[in-house]
């Protein structure tokens, strides 16, 4: 049998083979937090009596940033602080998302092991990496001695084949397959993305593959490295050899889904498995939409969001807030137009930030106010008050419902 990616890079990185269900201790080639969670490692370096890191650090800071009261301007600064002494390089206010900045500054390249002090570092995994999501405790002992122990995963192979119909992106993709699978149905599995439809797709669109594999439990979620991979990062100065699973490798579960099944979809406030067709949903009159986050905020996201704005407003008495995912999607959506198109259909153009996606600012909801978003959770109080609503769904379905005022198939605009 040969190797999955995951065998394959943490087999590379012990110099034999491992099978699924061992446990190891592997070097990593970088570990990075953010401000919700780079002070609780510091504390943790700084209690044990670490004085120095170990390897490639990196902070960002992007959750509650801009700051929005005193207590996270204090987080800040412990952070610099602390970067400043060591030698860590911080992606500061302004700069964007971790998972989108790392990657467009050539940090990550396939076959690295990544860990990050976040659930959403799978993201990484549609480079070709094996990146991972720790508690703040672990990410601090990875920081300090450069390694960390875990048990190799059962890896899953989801195959997606055929053509997408217009109006249906990625988002909806990995909805119908959250949809299926339930949010245990990958647990502490590598999920590796194949088929044409991803094999298709641009790096935006399989870094929200990854992005959300952690919503079905997953350890990992991988795509195959491979041209559009390795042009990619050869544009921001990253020259990398492809990473492929072996031919025959040996998967746990092997998943088949046809894209031309795949609709528009909408997972259900409260339950982010609870998935329908956007279709059997419309007329849920909604207060606020909200296109960002590191699962919905790159430029593509943007774009596709474009084709429905364009020519359109947003409705009256709808919100529809648009937050770039870093500086570098901001200008790209400057340069191009795209901003200016979005500002003049009606809407607030944010600063690079994950503010809205947790609830910290810019778009927090109230008290039974519904909103349709592109980011990675709908848990009751996530983006405000208890009583709030949230539907997830793709840019293009989010910009089509923020014309309507309800939720909409965004087909019916498209057409």
């Amino acid at each position: 049998m040969g190797g999955t990616m995951t065998e394959k890079i943490l087999s590379s990185k012990l110099g034999r083979d491992v099978e699924a269900g061992e446990h190891v201790v592997v070097n990593v080639d970088l570990v990075y937090a953010h401000d919700g969670t780079a002070p609780l490692a510091i504390d943790v370096l700084e209690g044990l009596g670490f004085d120095s890191v170990s390897g490639n650090v990196v902070f960002t800071i992007d959750h509650a940033a801009p700051a929005p009261h005193a207590e996270a301007a204090a987080l800040h600064i412990q952070m610099r602080a602390f970067a400043s002494r060591h030698g860590i390089k911080i992606f500061d206010v302004g700069n964007g998302i971790s998972h989108q900045v790392i990657p467009e500054a050539g940090l990550v390249r396939p076959g690295m092991v990544v860990l990050g002090a976040d659930s959403h570092t799978v993201t990484l995994g549609a480079y070709g990496a094996f990146a991972t999501g720790v508690g703040s405790t672990d990410a601090a002992i990875a920081m300090a001695r450069g390694r960390i122990w875990l048990r190799v995963p059962e890896t899953m192979a989801i195959t997606v084949e055929g053509k997408l119909e217009d109006g249906v992106m990625a988002k909806d993709v990995i909805l119908e397959i959250i949809g299926r699978l339930g949010s245990d149905g990958a647990n502490y599995k590598a999920v590796e993305f194949l088929g044409s439809v991803v094999e298709e797709m641009s790096v935006d669109s399989r870094a929200v593959l990854s992005n959300m594999s952690v919503e079905m439990g997953a350890k990992v979620g991988l795509v195959p490295a491979d041209g559009v991979t390795l042009r990619w990062l050869r544009e921001r100065g990253v020259e990398a050899e492809p990473l492929q699973p072996d031919p025959h490798a040996d998967y746990r579960d092997e998943i088949v889904f046809n894209a031309r099944e795949i609709q528009p979809n909408v997972a259900l406030p409260g339950n982010l498995d609870n998935v329908r067709p956007v279709e059997e949903m419309e007329g849920v009159d909604v207060n606020e939409v909200f296109i960002g986050s590191c699962s919905g905020g790159r430029f593509e996201d943007f774009l596709q969001a474009a084709r429905v704005l364009r020519g359109n407003r947003v409705k009256k008495g709808v919100r529809c807030i648009a937050a770039p995912a870093s500086k570098e999607v901001y200008m790209t959506l400057i340069e191009s137009g795209i901003l200016a198109e979005l500002t003049e259909a009606g809407c607030v153009i944010g600063p690079p930030t994950c503010g809205p996606c947790i609830g910290a600012h810019m778009g927090v909801l109230g008290p039974e106010e519904v909103v349709v978003s592109t980011s990675t959770r709908n848990f009751p109080g996530r983006m405000g008050h208890p009583s709030s609503q949230i539907y997830l769904a793709s840019p293009v379905t989010a910009a089509a419902t923020a014309v309507r005022g309800q939720l909409t198939d965004p087909r019916r605009l498209l057409s």
